[in-house]
């Protein structure tokens, strides 16, 4: 890919893109969680077996990583947008006519298919055509897409109480696909092609620090895909309605989006990210404490703080990676296998959260298991120097 500078209106074009496109990457997951009762009344399911519509989809986006760059290569930027748009789609609005848990399952799958290859493409897109702006750049899509989380998580129920159908409160979200997709068509012409021959220059799984970026990154989305999955179904147990628990993750998810655009414009202002990494960190603590100990109290404090340290620290791990290399195609492999490796020890989180539940009858040890997780995290930040990134990856 070229290191292009677009002028200032055609910039602002592909960013505006770039945001419709992430809109569409968490609607078809966010939605689940609180409509999961309802769904539950018309299909028959376990804990453990609705934490697979969380679980396998982030799987296939975690193993759809690894080739996400050579697909980009192959097709071009365009097209491999053009065809996640339509996988995601396709997937999302086929939900209108499942009627087992395989085919809800499956069109999970197909949509964390779609999204996986959006995903590896786009900060190596960023890191070519913004590189003076990366963080802020990576920030405001990474916004973009805990953004379609929160309205997948606020609007889904509403949907749903105005149709009289968890179907279409799950199918309606492929409407963002085709805004995306005509937009993106109309302005990406001419686009110029990737040539990712520089991000498959020597291998990434044999670098102890990339290893490090992964499981960091892993560790901290499996928190978010966790609270995704399981946070509305938490409160619908506590006694409150499936439109309440979905407003308060949506909430939360609201508080993802403004700490996303703040934390990577805090952080910009200096290359060590160790002090902002803690303090989302710490924030994310006192979120999953309170909600142990005092759900029913201070109920939209939790959310509140677990959404701006999640919010914030889900850019700052992919910020943290690209600043360990200047090139950016080879840094897009990089973020590309951090997110491979991440999103498959992410995908796991769901599932051990509902088999918890299953077994102990309450989430409450799920966010006692991620508390500790978040601490063991503060330990691993604490390895990222940035004076000392040239010894670890060239």
């Amino acid at each position: 890919m070229e290191n292009t500078r677009a002028t200032t209106q055609p910039a602002l074009c592909l960013m505006f893109s770039i945001v419709l496109v992430a809109l569409n990457l968490r609607p078809s997951m966010a939605a689940v969680g609180p409509l999961l009762s309802a769904i539950r009344e018309d299909i028959p399911l376990s804990f453990s077996l609705a934490s697979l519509l969380t679980l396998l989809p982030v799987m296939a986006m975690g193993l759809a990583m690894f080739f996400g760059l050579r697909i980009s290569e192959r097709l071009g930027e365009q097209r491999t947008v053009v065809l996640s748009l339509l996988i995601i789609g396709t997937a999302t609005v086929s939900r209108l006519f499942v009627d087992s848990v395989a085919e809800l399952i499956l069109s999970a799958v197909l949509a964390g298919i779609g999204i996986a290859l959006i995903q590896a493409l786009m900060p190596v897109l960023i890191k070519s055509r913004f590189n003076d702006h990366v963080a802020l750049c990576m920030g405001l899509y990474v916004t973009s897409i805990m953004g379609g989380a929160a309205m997948g998580a606020s609007f889904a129920p509403l949907v749903m109480a105005s149709t009289g159908s968890w179907r279409m409160g799950l199918a309606i979200w492929a409407v963002l696909a085709v805004l995306a997709l005509l937009f993106w068509r109309s302005q990406s012409a001419g686009m110029p092609t990737l040539d990712s021959r520089a991000s498959r220059k020597g291998s990434f799984f044999a670098n102890s620090r990339a290893w490090l970026l992964a499981i960091f990154f892993g560790l901290g989305t499996a928190s978010y895909t966790c609270v995704l999955a399981w946070l509305a179904p938490y409160y619908v147990e506590k006694g409150w309605s499936e439109q309440h628990a979905g407003l308060l993750l949506g909430f939360l998810t609201a508080m993802e989006v403004l700490s996303g655009l703040l934390t990577p414009f805090i952080a910009n202002r200096s290359r060590d990210r160790r002090v902002v990494l803690m303090a989302l960190l710490a924030l994310i603590i006192a979120g999953f404490c309170g909600l142990i100990l005092s759900p029913q109290h201070l109920s939209l404090m939790w959310p509140c703080l677990l959404g701006l340290g999640i919010g914030g620290l889900f850019p700052m791990s992919l910020i943290v990676s690209l600043d360990h290399l200047d090139n950016p195609l080879r840094a897009g492999g990089l973020t590309a296998f951090v997110q491979g490796i991440g999103y498959l020890i992410a995908s796991l989180s769901p599932l051990l959260a509902g088999i918890i539940r299953d077994r102990l009858g309450s989430f409450e040890w799920a966010w006692w298991t991620l508390t500790a997780v978040m601490a063991l995290m503060m330990l691993m930040v604490l390895r990222f120097n940035p004076r000392h990134y040239s010894r670890h990856i060239h």
